[in-house]
């Protein structure tokens, strides 16, 4: 009995082929192009939230706190504890690597806390700033790319100036940033997400933390903003271990440098976690001294909540074991859907990270507007092309960032292949017309 055995896809870059063959390969994308928008899709790839399923991992929030008493003895549920539950920050700050009075436990927001610092540094200045920075004539921040949109936003909010650098998978392309920093003291600050980072899933090393935490900087004053959001959210066995940018700075005599900041919104509840900021100490006291103003006290029975959940910091490695088992699945269908469809064609790179909430997709120049286009007309919910840039504006046009957590794995599998077939047909027609 004969079998028929499917002929291998041809895997010769688009770019190397006649224009014949270009020509039936982008008909063979149209036609399964059109197939695809035929099954009706509605699916969404656009936000990094956890699932239902992940949320599901602490459900036994919700039936806590057992008592109302800290460690202390004090009532949680009255005013006080500015700096918050003592227990908590224990907890996070051997997570974290830093003392625990060098932490603060504060509401559901890190992104409120980072707001908070540079409204404060705008408004009155930081530790060894001469002058509120409100009164510079300029203030600007490095800002690696591709990277977290909701940074470049806040930014762009109080009118500083955005300078970019490429993120390498070891951080921040440190030769650019001790450039920009060095005469400038306009220069104030950067943004960094040191650990499986949004969306490149790169993970700043200890040399370049180090180089960053050293580096001559003209503004006396230059601040890190160092968002570890991240820290804890591996993808395989081989965790990352954060660079302990804190004690870099230290012992480079620029103690004041780093603020770091941390939260559990993608580890408990994402609307209702605990966020957490750590720095100097004269950093956290300027910080607190400025808050009293606009807090009594953060919700401790949610600390106290938390820290009875998870017990101590190895009560966290645990539960993250947990969401590392629902989330490593749908980034294998991410690698496999693009490895699957697009390699060889030259059409299109990718990371596969070991961590984190995002995939980076890059495409050819000029492509990515369309690919999101197409995915949107097919049912397929994309990131705007060029949101990992500040302003929304990619100069090559080529970045999308995919975040696969929040569907199920099926999900994932269809809209991936969806994907895969919208990159296919964007490059197939840029080439054709060039």
């Amino acid at each position: 009995m004969s079998t028929q055995t499917t002929p291998a896809p041809d895997r010769t870059p688009l770019a190397e082929r006649s224009p014949e063959q270009l020509a039936a390969f982008l008909e063979e994308q149209r036609t399964a192009y059109a197939a695809l928008q035929e099954r009706g899709l509605k699916l969404d790839l656009t936000r990094g939230k956890p699932s239902a399923e992940q949320l599901d991992l602490a459900e036994g929030l919700l039936s806590l706190p057992r008592g109302h008493l800290d460690a202390d003895g004090t009532d949680v549920r009255n005013y006080g504890g500015l700096n918050g539950l003592r227990e908590l920050r224990e907890i996070f700050a051997e997570l974290l690597w830093v003392d625990p009075d060098q932490v603060v436990a504060g509401g559901s927001s890190s992104l409120t806390m980072m707001h908070d610092v540079l409204v404060q540094h705008l408004l009155h200045g930081g530790v060894e700033s001469p002058r509120p920075w409100k009164d510079e004539e300029k203030v600007t921040f490095v800002c690696p790319v591709p990277g977290y949109d909701r940074h470049f936003t806040m930014l762009a909010s109080y009118g500083i100036e955005m300078v970019t650098v490429p993120m390498l998978p070891d951080g921040p392309d440190v030769d650019a940033v001790e450039a920009l920093v060095k005469d400038d003291p306009s220069v104030k600050g950067i943004w960094i997400v040191p650990t499986y980072a949004n969306p490149a899933g790169s993970v700043v090393s200890q040399e370049v933390a180090s180089r960053l935490a050293s580096m001559p900087t003209a503004a006396p004053d230059f601040r890190i903003f160092w968002d570890n959001a991240y820290a804890f959210h591996h993808l395989t066995q081989d965790e990352a271990k954060t660079a302990d940018i804190l004690s870099l700075a230290s012992a480079a005599g620029n103690p004041h440098r780093p603020v770091m900041f941390a939260s559990t919104s993608k580890i408990t509840f994402a609307g209702s976690g605990v966020a957490f900021l750590a720095a100097s100490r004269e950093t956290v006291k300027g910080y607190l001294g400025h808050q009293q103003f606009a807090s009594i006290g953060p919700d401790k029975v949610n600390h106290l909540r938390h820290v009875q959940f998870f017990g101590s910091a190895d009560g966290v490695r645990e539960h993250m074991r947990a969401h590392r088992a629902i989330l490593a699945p749908k980034f294998a269908a991410v690698e496999s859907a693009l490895r699957g469809e697009l390699d060889g064609l030259g059409v299109a790179e990718w990371t596969s990270p070991a961590g984190g909430y995002f995939v980076s997709l890059d495409v050819l120049d000029g492509c990515a507007t369309r690919v999101v286009q197409l995915a949107k007309e097919a049912g397929i919910a994309l990131t705007p092309a060029g949101a990992s840039f500040p302003l929304g504006h990619d100069p090559r046009d080529r970045n999308i960032r995919l975040a696969p957590s929040f569907p199920g794995l099926a999900e994932v599998e269809t809209a991936m292949a969806g994907v895969a077939t919208c990159v296919a047909l964007a490059t197939a027609e840029h080439l054709a017309r060039a």
